[in-house]
């Protein structure tokens, strides 16, 4: 995952996990070149309440995130992460934005918790293309749409 982080061209983030990341990233050591990438690369925020964003290399995404988006990986040359996220991403699907899916499994039950995919949601084939199992038994299940 730190190798995806570092050589990723941006993050793309809703407003509560911008506001916790911004909270922990900016003072994180350096050193780590996860850390040093999270902090340099450019961030795009979707919110409708912030008006300021302080973490280095931050804009602010407008009222039409879908176009705004689809403009930002225009320009881009590489891939764009979203961490955590839940309502921009359900946004990003709906509009049809997401080229690959990073489904990290964690080996505990929690009970109850958030959709990533609600009920609503428009289906689209997915094929997975790689699986990988970390030392402490997570699953990182990469997809990417099945029909192209």
């Amino acid at each position: 995952m730190s190798d995806s982080t570092a050589g990723a061209a941006g993050l793309l983030l809703g407003r509560r996990t911008y506001e916790i990341f911004t909270a922990t990233w900016p003072y994180a050591d350096d050193t780590d070149p996860a850390v040093a990438a999270m902090n340099t690369m450019p961030k795009y925020v979707a919110s409708r309440t912030l008006t300021h964003l302080e973490w280095a290399n931050s804009t602010l995404l407008g009222a039409d995130v879908a176009a705004e988006v689809i403009g930002i990986k225009d320009r881009a040359d590489g891939e764009f992460l979203v961490l955590g996220s839940g309502e921009f991403l359900r946004t990003l699907i709906e509009h049809d934005l997401v080229d690959e899916y990073r489904l990290l499994v964690f080996p505990l039950l929690l009970g109850d918790g958030k959709k990533l995919f609600d009920d609503g949601t428009t289906r689209r084939p997915l094929a997975l293309v790689d699986t990988t199992a970390s030392t402490s038994g997570v699953l990182i299940n990469t997809y990417r749409r099945a029909d192209g």
